[in-house]
């Protein structure tokens, strides 16, 4: 558990399903996560000079391995206004080679630098005496409601520091990495993680998610089922001006069941229904973008220039015995997002100037529940 910030559980809201250890994405054996969060000035907006509210969210799906494996993996995109690079590969090829790494909607160039250097040093051989090629995948959400989006305040270094900094182990939660700037339902928002353990026949597996939160309108926000945007209605911010929902979400599901890129391309899909739970129908300007990856069948896929193998061997899931795991997936995302919400704290917003993004008010939010009667 983070221990800075209280998380939904600890409000004594109710979820489905058995959470992991860590209540983690980092469940997943292998899976490590790093963050790199910038908090600078306050006051008045100067372009190039902050306020800064942002950074870069790193996940490593195999750790630091010596050589790279593909993890396989497939994408879904619920709505399309936002930006995940080398998802034209996943849909075409069903894998990926190297980190995730999420941050701001202006930053995603300057991190996709940094990932691909950190590529080509963390696996030398392959890059740079073979024909290897560096495509990792780098996610955006918008954060200028708080951040000086426009400054370019994200650096090499910034997307370095969290790809250093990955571990396994619990996670922080709320305004940190790439969710440092970031609104959900019109209260700060920014990242949240849970995970599920499932069995399958006489086997068990985990199934861990990870959001970048920064989507929907008030009114529609539902915490397991009850109306919240409809009673908690105060300093609504984006209804004020205009009325438009404004960011994205960005989720990342990772399991060690082993599935083929076409299953992952259904588990993704179910980042959708998670993130459906809490209320939202998927905005116009809303980029809802969702990657699901498995640590299983781990293969090493020879560059070009070095000998190939003509076959492989993997093993798959059956089929009749996946609903447990795009339960667990919907489940899991469903409380990330909760996690994110409970966990941020208010930030001071930029534009417009002299208001404050508001955390959630967790007696405000308990009072509610317990008019329903959803309190545990």
């Amino acid at each position: 558990m983070n221990e800075a910030n209280p998380r939904a559980r600890d409000l004594g809201i109710p979820f489905d399903g058995e959470p992991g250890g860590w209540n983690a994405i980092t469940d997943v054996p292998g899976v490590e996560v790093g963050f790199c969060t910038l908090v600078e000035g306050s006051g008045e907006l100067v372009v190039g000079k902050g306020p800064v509210r942002t950074g870069v969210t790193a996940i490593l799906p195999r750790g630091r391995e010596e050589r790279p494996h593909a993890v396989w993996a497939g994408q879904f995109d619920l709505n399309g206004n936002g930006e995940m690079t080398g998802t034209h590969w996943i849909r075409d090829a069903g894998y990926f080679l190297g980190p995730v790494c999420i941050t701001n909607t202006h930053a995603v160039g300057i991190v996709h630098h940094a990932a691909v250097g950190w590529m080509t040093r963390q696996y030398s051989d392959y890059f740079r005496t073979h024909h290897g090629w560096a495509m990792p995948v780098v996610a955006e959400t918008y954060d200028g409601l708080v951040n000086d989006i426009c400054g370019a305040h994200v650096c090499e270094s910034h997307a370095l520091q969290a790809l250093d900094a990955a571990r396994s182990g619990p996670l922080a939660e709320g305004n940190v990495g790439g969710g440092a700037g970031m609104q959900t339902y019109e209260v700060k928002g920014g990242t949240g993680t849970s995970s599920r353990r499932v069995g399958v026949g006489d086997r068990r597996f985990t199934v861990g998610a990870l959001v970048q939160s920064n989507f929907g309108a008030r009114h529609e926000l539902m915490v397991r089922g009850v109306p919240v945007g409809q009673h908690l209605t105060g300093n609504a911010l984006l209804t004020e001006l205009g009325g438009h929902e404004q960011g994205s979400i960005i989720v990342v599901i990772a399991t060690d069941a082993p599935l083929l890129p076409v299953q992952l391309q259904r588990l993704a899909r179910r980042g959708a229904m998670g993130i459906a739970h809490t209320g939202t129908t998927g905005g116009h300007y809303s980029g809802d973008i969702m990657l699901a990856f498995s640590v299983a069948n781990p293969l090493y896929l020879p560059a070009i220039g070095e000998a190939q193998p003509t076959t492989f061997m993997l093993e798959c899931l059956n089929d009749a015995h996946i609903d447990a795991l795009h339960a667990a997936a919907a489940q899991a995302v469903e409380e990330a997002v909760l996690n994110a919400l409970v966990a941020a704290r208010s930030v001071p917003t930029v534009k417009p100037a002299g208001r404050v993004l508001e955390a959630i008010d967790h007696a405000a939010l308990q009072s509610v529940m317990r008019r329903y009667n959803r309190l545990v």
